[in-house]
């Protein structure tokens, strides 16, 4: 977008170049030619000043429009990476807490996941009860139910990278891992690849092995370099 800005600008600036109007030799002829001839001269000079500046008018407001795209697109942006950071400090944020009401429960008190509900709108409401209701526990159950009944949907690498989150926080480290290690493993092009290679450093740091907590570390600085996951594995690294 900035290069097609700049380019209505150096259009705008040749604008001023444009060609002169035709030149006639007035010399020459009775007063009557001459008077004419000038006319002419002024007429045609005139009508190019005026297509001169319809263009000017034009390139101006094209310019204009593209600055507003421009800081539109610019807005969206920032929106959207706003909400995205919104989503790690959620994310981050979670803590343990007392089991809240289930979902679903059957005569046994067991949470599920009403079995009428589709792919998307199971993983919309396992993520609602972390972001929107704050019913951690319940949602570990809901993502587990998810990722057993749609182990191969597009939204399975981040439900298993919530389960595994969910369960880190909880201090389950061994079923935190095997959910990471899901994501690392089954879906390498997934963006929160990088996260859960940090995640599952973290885990080695807390159960004493700092050689493969470090392994890890080095490997999302060398894969994901001048990524989030990457400037975190850096200061995990600094501080081993």
């Amino acid at each position: 977008m900035k290069y097609a800005v700049i380019s209505a600008a150096i259009i705008l600036a040749g604008v001023a170049h444009a060609a002169p109007a035709p030149v006639e030799d007035v010399a020459g002829g009775s007063n009557d030619d001459r008077v004419a001839r000038l006319e002419r001269i002024v007429k045609a000079k005139q009508q190019t000043e005026f297509a001169m500046q319809q263009r000017l008018e034009a390139l101006q407001q094209e310019v204009l429009d593209l600055r507003g795209l421009s800081e539109q697109q610019s807005y969206q942006i920032e929106q959207m990476l706003q909400r995205q950071r919104q989503l790690y400090e959620d994310i981050a944020n979670i803590s343990t807490q007392p089991a809240a009401p289930a979902m679903v429960t059957d005569d046994n008190g067991s949470i599920t996941v009403s079995s009428s509900l589709g792919e998307t709108d199971s993983y919309e409401q396992a993520v609602n009860l972390v972001l929107k209701e704050k019913k951690y526990a319940a949602a570990i159950p809901a993502f587990a139910q998810f990722i057993d009944k749609y182990p191969n949907s597009s939204y399975a690498p981040n439900a298993n990278y919530w389960l595994g989150q969910l369960l880190y926080n909880k201090g389950e480290f061994v079923d935190a891992a095997k959910a990471f290690t899901t994501v690392v493993d089954k879906f390498k092009d997934s963006g929160k690849r990088g996260e859960s290679l940090v995640k599952l450093g973290m885990i080695s740091e807390k159960t004493g092995d700092k050689s493969t907590a470090k392994a890890y570390y080095l490997k999302v600085v060398n894969e994901y370099a001048n990524s989030a996951a990457a400037r975190i594995a850096q200061q995990q690294l600094s501080a081993l």
